[in-house]
């Protein structure tokens, strides 16, 4: 045998037995499922159920906070962020000049996807905002008086009315109450 044909041997014969065996031919079957596709859909509907609240096909409303998770003393509300991904700065400086300002992410990271990157909770548009309950209470009440006036000057102007103007778009004015209650108001049939 040549001294080549030698080499050629030896050299082919130590690159085989440093080389990984490689099956001749693929397996038969796949490797096994690490789980039962059942046991494995179990498993991720109860987590649903446990993080969700409880299933339903109907989403309800998304924007629900539990009055249980708001701390004692503030009040939340979701407020305008952004109209068509366009943000209002005028309008985020009016929020913060009336006392609100953004709840942390941190406090109720359930309403956000799992990894989130945002420092606040925000929603189609929409971010989750507080403030302290007394001011909160405060504007309120400042709403009720202000539509009482409001009121209260209609019926000065009904009242202050010269004879036969009202009645003139009303045919007979016995007929004309006014009320003061507030009703249900009936929905038209389609």
């Amino acid at each position: 045998m040549s001294n080549f044909r030698k080499m050629t041997n030896e050299s082919g014969a130590a690159a085989a037995s440093n080389a990984p065996e490689t099956p001749i031919r693929p397996p038969v079957r796949p490797e096994p499922r690490e789980d039962d596709p059942r046991a494995r859909a179990a498993r991720r509907a109860a987590e649903i159920r446990e993080h969700g609240g409880g299933y339903t096909d109907d989403a309800g409303d998304k924007f629900w906070i539990d009055p249980a998770i708001v701390p004692d003393g503030w009040t939340y509300e979701w407020k305008v962020r952004t109209v068509l991904n366009a943000e209002n700065p005028a309008h985020q400086l009016e929020l913060q000049r009336r006392g609100w300002s953004p709840v942390p992410y941190s406090r109720i990271p359930e309403k956000m996807p799992a990894g989130w990157k945002g420092q606040t909770i925000e929603m189609d548009g929409m971010i989750l905002m507080e403030r302290p309950k007394e001011i909160t209470d405060e504007a309120i009440q400042m709403r009720q008086r202000r539509a009482r006036l409001q009121v209260r000057a209609k019926e000065e102007q009904l009242a202050a009315a010269p004879a036969g103007q009202f009645e003139r778009s009303n045919k007979d004015a016995s007929l004309v109450k006014l009320r003061k209650s507030y009703e249900a108001m009936p929905i038209p049939e389609e």
